[in-house]
């Protein structure tokens, strides 16, 4: 069944993007604490099982240098607490690089479900966190009872793995106490780095369990009503960075096909630079010559080499080329006015390949176009 919102509306639709930037803005992404915890003590037991014999001897000259006192310092108020601090941070300093390097595994586990994501917004005080309705809510919903639920199995397999090893362990725990101290550590920590791997492949599968169970509730915690989905599109319709973008985007796809519309041309007349216009002719289905594409500047640009990829002719004729630009529009005719001399370059471009009998190849024309069909570079007529 489907979840519902505050309104009772159900949550039928997927995260939209937006939906889900906005809730990585706020801290919420997908997350498997169980990922973390695994990763930490499997990293924890193989710096024991790599490290276990350094440790050990260092430990080991932390309580010689403990339990050795002279009378000095029994009987000394402050030498006594000044050697308990000393020891102490010695065997602090000891253990620092496996400190970090948990530190840094929990990040980075931490971040292998959902990503790395800092949101400072997830720390910022809110009302709602103080509220103590949702505080119960919280204590008492039904994810409690999931969490509460999972805490019980994985409780569950992690107590039946401690007590399978203290199983087969136990006569070496109560051998313990009879042992001198550096055998007895030695001992210990065998025993503890083999509960230690055994643990660990307990919480790893607990982990592996956890990471779609985690990501499935997001998605789902996530999901839409249809009509907040419509309310987003609204938003986002209407917001003008969004809109100037949509058209940017349509602009690029519709000169992307115009250029691919290129290849299709008969001829292409140029300004030679400045404007480029793409047309095609077919006698027996058109009734004039029809635009294909049209261009300024780098457009204009890609339109000639375009067209000398595919072999067309480029003519060029700045008058009529400028005449076309500013009066044509794409998949469209050529005004009226421009047909005779359009033609004549039409004439010349189908005429190119034969040769007259006196084997010379047409002649080029200089079209001339009328007087209500000049332009400059601006788009403005030109007076005569």
């Amino acid at each position: 069944m489907a979840k519902e919102n505050e309104d009772g509306a159900e949550k039928t639709e997927e995260p939209t993007a937006r939906k889900l930037e906005k809730a990585a803005s706020e801290g919420q992404v997908a997350r498997s604490s169980e990922v973390t915890i695994a990763a930490c003590t499997i990293i924890g037991f193989l710096a024991l099982l790599l490290g276990g014999g350094y440790f050990a001897e260092q430990l080991v000259e932390v309580f010689k240098g403990g339990f050795n006192f002279d009378r000095k310092i029994i009987f000394s108020p402050n030498l006594m607490p000044a050697q308990f601090l000393s020891k102490l941070a010695y065997a602090l300093l000891i253990f620092l690089p496996l400190f970090l390097l948990l530190i840094v595994t929990a990040l980075l586990a931490g971040s292998s479900v959902g990503g790395l994501n800092f949101a400072w917004m997830a720390i910022a005080p809110k009302a709602s966190k103080f509220n103590p309705i949702s505080g119960l809510k919280r204590i008492f919903g039904t994810q409690a009872l999931i969490n509460l639920g999972k805490a019980l199995l994985k409780f569950s397999l992690v107590a039946g793995v401690m007590l399978g090893v203290i199983q087969f362990q136990i006569l070496d725990l109560f051998s313990l106490g009879h042992m001198n101290l550096e055998p007895a550590l030695a001992l210990a920590g065998a025993i503890l780095i083999k509960s230690a791997f055994f643990v660990s492949l307990a919480l790893l599968v607990i982990a592996l369990i956890d990471i779609p169970i985690q990501k499935y509730q997001f998605n789902e915690n996530m999901k839409m009503t249809l009509q907040e989905v419509k309310d987003e599109m609204k938003d986002i319709e209407g917001n003008p960075e969004v809109k100037k973008k949509i058209r940017q985007k349509q602009q690029e796809i519709a000169s992307e096909k115009m250029i691919e519309n290129v290849k299709d041309a008969d001829v292409v007349i140029t300004n030679p630079e400045h404007f480029s216009v793409a047309l095609t002719y077919d006698p027996n289905s058109d009734s004039a010559p029809v635009v294909l594409a049209k261009g300024a500047d780098h457009i204009a640009l890609r339109i000639r080499e375009e067209a000398k990829d595919h072999s067309i002719e480029i003519f060029s004729a700045p008058p009529l080329a400028r005449a076309l630009y500013f009066t044509t529009n794409i998949n469209e005719a050529i005004p009226p006015d421009l047909y005779y001399a359009v033609a004549q370059v039409i004439a010349y471009v189908f005429n190119l390949n034969s040769v007259s009998q006196d084997g010379l190849s047409p002649e080029k024309p200089n079209p001339d176009i009328p007087s209500n069909m000049k332009f400059d570079s601006d788009g403005k007529k030109i007076d005569l």
